[in-house]
């Protein structure tokens, strides 16, 4: 027909389901392969069974982890049939393929093209101009107010009861102008909040030697201090600094030179530090790096800097050989420590770890029974310390804005400079204006407290 316009089919995009387990650094592998996959044309399902295939990113550090994972893969197996593991299990393949042998592919961790190819194997991608979407800094899994930065994979320790340089290698740095490069594509694509996470992000650069990297016309050392001082000149579109939050800082001599960045505002005063205990017999039987006297000392030069410093950790309660002196010491150390967030985790053997082989386990009835006092400890600490922080007035970043109430009130939920994601507490808004939105940093004059969460109004 003249003059007819000829349609041309596109054909459907496959689409691809994913679950994600585990921990912060899992989640931005997971947030790294949807990235390449949209690339290649694939769309992503919420559900199963939307999907052309489904990818189960495994946890494999504890049991527990473990159990979780294959729990997950057995459900997306049930519900939809075309399933690709992959994650730090994957380093258990036969394990995986004994009990579910109909798994499409296996992986290991942070194996990105390796994945990529097995998902084309399993639904061959649709290319075209039309579907190649991919939004600036790559897909997330995360509210887009805020991202983890992920600065390097692996470890170099050999903590007793950890089996993660098995599961993910020995310490591997990304270059820092690869990081920085990055972290600037978030911030311009409206992340408010950079997460700086690894497993142990105070050996960055290490197996590099620390090597140099020209960015913005300037010599940049592959070094934690150097990154913080970076990612705190990075602005955001409205022109205001993003908050940049340390996780997994081992307590090494330099992290002292990041203190007073938080003092000078480029750095959110916030450190998540992993001490895990405290006596020195039991921090010895871990085969960890610290001496807890020097931490001591080192936390109160750091509060003396930056004051509203949050210093957040966890503790392993009832590892092998733990006495209930070893236990006693750790609690008169939180006293003195007063750390502002901490998480405690029951003892718990995992195939592989060196622990396992250690004499003297204690009774599960004594670690419950320590479990249960370590937190009724921290707990007593953090609702004196926030407590402390009532009739302040402080930034929140906002999460999440309720719907108005029946008199039109309307609530939102946020958190302090203090407070992480997922892992701390927050921050009860009431009476917020309907123009308040997720993403947003207000000034919140504090009204209230409990043990974990604060309570407050946008100041006027």
């Amino acid at each position: 027909m003249r003059g007819a316009i000829m349609a041309t089919q596109i054909k459907a995009a496959p689409k691809v389901g994913m679950v994600s387990l585990g921990c912060p650094k899992a989640l931005v592998d997971s947030e790294r392969i949807l990235t390449k996959l949209r690339a290649d044309g694939y769309g992503l399902s919420p559900d199963y069974a939307g999907a052309d295939v489904v990818l189960v990113n495994t946890c494999g550090f504890l049991d527990s982890a473990k159990e979780e994972s294959l729990e997950a893969i057995g459900e997306a197996i049930a519900e939809n049939g075309r399933v690709i593991v992959t994650g730090c299990m994957g380093n258990e393949a036969e394990a995986i393929r004994a009990r579910f042998p109909d798994v499409l592919a296996i992986t290991g961790a942070h194996q990105y093209e390796d994945v990529v190819t097995a998902v084309h194997a399993a639904a061959p991608p649709a290319r075209g101009a039309f579907v190649d979407l991919v939004p600036e800094g790559g897909l997330k899994l995360t509210p887009r107010h805020y991202s983890y930065l992920k600065i390097s994979e692996g470890c170099n320790h050999s903590c007793a009861f950890c089996i993660i340089p098995s599961l993910r290698g020995k310490l591997a740095s990304r270059r820092i102008d690869a990081v920085l490069r990055e972290a600037e594509k978030l911030v311009s694509a409206g992340t408010k909040e950079l997460l700086v996470i690894s497993q142990d992000t105070s050996a960055y650069g290490v197996d590099t030697r620390h090597e140099s990297r020209e960015w913005k016309g300037r010599e940049v050392r592959a070094h934690m201090t150097d990154l913080a001082r970076e990612l705190g000149t990075l602005r955001t579109s409205e022109g205001a600094a993003p908050w940049v939050r340390l996780h997994y800082v081992y307590p090494y001599p330099h992290v002292d030179d990041v203190i007073p960045l938080m003092a000078e505002g480029l750095l959110t005063p916030y450190l998540d530090i992993p001490f895990q205990h405290a006596a020195p017999n039991v921090l010895k039987a871990m085969k960890r790096p610290a001496n807890e006297a020097k931490v001591l000392e080192r936390i109160r030069k750091w509060r003396s800097i930056a004051p509203d410093i949050a210093i957040r950790s966890s503790f392993v309660v009832g590892f092998p050989g733990e006495t209930e002196a070893d236990f006693e010491y750790l609690l008169d150390w939180l006293d003195e420590a007063q750390l502002d967030r901490v998480g405690a985790f029951r003892f718990e053997p995992v195939e592989g770890a060196q622990a396992n082989a250690l004499p003297n386990p204690v009774p599960e009835e004594i670690k419950e029974e320590r479990f249960q006092r370590i937190m009724a400890k921290t707990a007593s600490i953090s609702a004196a310390k926030l407590a402390a922080k009532v009739g302040r007035t402080l930034p929140v970043i906002i999460d999440e804005v309720g719907e108005p109430d029946e008199d039109g009130c309307i609530g939102a939920t946020g958190r302090s400079q203090a407070d992480a994601p997922e892992i701390d507490g927050h921050v009860y808004l009431r009476d917020v204006a309907d123009t308040v939105k997720a993403g947003d940093i207000v000034a919140v004059a504090i009204e209230d407290a409990d043990e974990h969460d604060l309570f407050g109004v946008i100041a006027e």
